[in-house]
């Protein structure tokens, strides 16, 4: 919890800001990518690390601490990350 006090007209008013942190898993990872990439919003070909730009800042470092335990690079393809893709008309 973080407490920030504030000066309003010589009243010191306190306000108090929560941050909730979300676990992200590797499954989440997946389905993260794999849905920017159906969406046509990434493409498989792009490095990992272009997830960031769709994960709050506060909570990358989380994704890639999970990415590292993994033995995934940032450099890797998305493409490496989400795996072969399942077609329904096969």
């Amino acid at each position: 919890m973080l407490v920030a006090a504030k000066n309003y007209s010589n009243k010191a008013t306190k306000a108090i800001m929560t941050y909730t942190t979300v676990q992200y898993s590797l499954d989440i990872i997946k389905d993260e990518a794999r849905d920017l990439v159906h969406k046509g919003v990434l493409s498989r070909q792009q490095p990992i690390y272009t997830l960031c730009q769709y994960i709050p800042a506060r909570e990358w470092a989380c994704v890639e601490g999970e990415l590292e335990e993994c033995n995934f690079l940032l450099r890797d393809r998305l493409a490496d990350l989400i795996g072969d893709e399942k077609w329904d008309n096969d």
